[in-house]
């Protein structure tokens, strides 16, 4: 039995319309986390962050930031021993913005320790900043669990 040009053309067309409803179904479903909730606040402030680059930039070396399955240890440099720094580690995950970490550190030894209470997996970005003696210090370091 052959089949007619008219249904080849018929089937042709269903096929493509159903491939487009299954498409644009699969992208309603989608879950896209923004960067920033305020990116164009973030934006304007950027200069801050490039100026914080620059002083770390300066130090004798860059901070050292060290992973374990359930760790992630961040060394100073030595300008920073016996000082008080304060300030923020955050475990950003590009991929899902449930699965970010934030938390606030102190330290005189220029050293500090984030344990994490669950086990991570996949690909983050650490954004360290930190402050001592009024300047600012701010690197970014790409990670994977």
């Amino acid at each position: 039995m052959r089949i007619s040009w008219g249904y080849k053309i018929f089937m042709a067309y269903t096929t493509f319309a159903l491939g487009i409803l299954f498409l644009a179904y699969k992208a309603s479903h989608q879950n896209f986390d923004l960067v920033t909730e305020n990116y164009y606040e973030a934006e304007l402030k950027y200069q801050d962050v490039i100026d914080q680059k620059s002083h770390v930039a300066q130090l004798s070396e860059a901070p050292k930031i060290q992973h374990t399955v359930n760790t992630v240890s961040v060394q100073l440099p030595k300008e920073f021993a016996n000082k008080t720094v304060e300030g923020e580690i955050y475990l950003y995950r590009p991929s899902d913005a449930s699965k970010d970490i934030r938390k606030k550190f102190s330290t005189a030894q220029a050293f500090y320790e984030l344990n994490l209470d669950k086990d991570l997996s996949g690909s983050y970005e650490v954004k360290l900043s930190w402050q001592s003696e009024g300047k600012r210090f701010f690197q970014e370091q790409k990670i994977f669990f």
